[in-house]
């Protein structure tokens, strides 16, 4: 039983995509959809950077999204591949949602536009921070953010594999965290070098302003399940679909969670489609009994 998994925000690299848009025209077409779309030459910041602008949030998800569903387009194509499950981590729940059929790819390259900006306004540069703590169990590092917090936020973000878990809040909180967590034994705790805080309550402002976007969405009925970030859980009802994409702005991403839900409904292969392995590496430490792959140029395509 196949996963598709889609990756998030820090895959991007300038050359994504190129290999897929040059060789399958099914490609070219979500490129050039995406470019009309958004009214700008997305297709070329892929392709040839600067990496800079392409770092920068508002580019990153439309990007990431749009080269995860070019490659979703080949391999459909050319595989006749379909999961059991998608999922993706964060901004790469939407290219599962666009996968399961709930939204459709042009709402969906123009939605996380909106929200890429909203989230990087939300809270002025400098004020915000992340960090990754290694080794940590999950009950220690609540209880470390809760004595860092000290009026401020600081609160776990991303739970990504055993032993991996990222926090997110006001930069000294972060700071705090980060030096609590090592007194404590905690030796591999670093800041991260995002834009914006993600995934934490810091992100209200983008979450209030994502609403209206999302209410002027719709909603298809949906062709497979998808496992969402905020519970962990295969969702194939689109009347929640709005619900989940608001929730999940502010909430943890429980990505280790969801791997291990989707291997307990007998998933034996993950196959990650978009830009790099960042996520294939993650499932890797959740369970080596599972298969990998990844997808993102011909060479890829040619070892499913």
């Amino acid at each position: 039983m196949n996963a598709f998994i889609f990756p998030g925000q820090g895959a991007q690299f300038p050359g994504m995509g190129k290999d897929l848009f040059e060789n399958f025209s099914v490609a070219r077409h979500v490129f050039a959809e995406a470019n009309e779309v958004l009214e700008f030459d997305l297709a070329g910041l892929c392709f040839n950077g600067p990496e800079d602008e392409l770092k920068l949030t508002r580019n990153t998800q439309p990007a990431i999204l749009t080269m995860s569903i070019a490659a979703l387009r080949v391999v459909e194509s050319e595989t006749g591949l379909r999961p059991a499950f998608a999922a993706g981590h964060s901004l790469g729940e939407y290219s599962a949602l666009v996968c399961s059929g709930a939204i459709d790819f042009a709402a969906a390259v123009k939605t996380v536009r909106l929200r890429g900006t909203f989230m990087q306004e939300a809270v002025p540069v400098g004020v915000g921070a992340m960090a990754a703590i290694l080794s940590a169990e999950a009950d220690a590092l609540l209880e470390i953010c809760a004595e860092a917090a000290q009026g401020e936020v600081v609160a776990p973000a991303n739970y990504n594999s055993p032993g991996q878990i990222v926090i997110a809040g006001h930069a000294s909180a972060v700071q705090r965290a980060m030096e609590i967590a090592k007194g404590k034994g905690y030796r591999k705790a670093m800041l991260l070098p995002v834009s914006a805080p993600f995934h934490c309550a810091l992100m209200q402002p983008a979450a209030d302003r994502l609403k209206a976007v999302l209410d002027g969405l719709s909603y298809q009925q949906m062709q497979l399940p998808v496992v969402t970030n905020v519970e962990a859980r295969a969702n194939a009802d689109a009347a929640r679909v709005q619900d989940l994409l608001l929730t999940q702005v502010c909430a943890p991403v429980l990505w280790e969670q969801s791997v291990n839900a989707m291997i307990q409904s007998g998933v034996t292969r993950f196959i990650e489609i978009g830009p790099g392995k960042v996520l294939s590496g993650l499932v890797k430490r959740i369970s080596k009994d599972v298969q990998l792959a990844n997808v993102e140029d011909r060479s890829t395509l040619a070892l499913l």
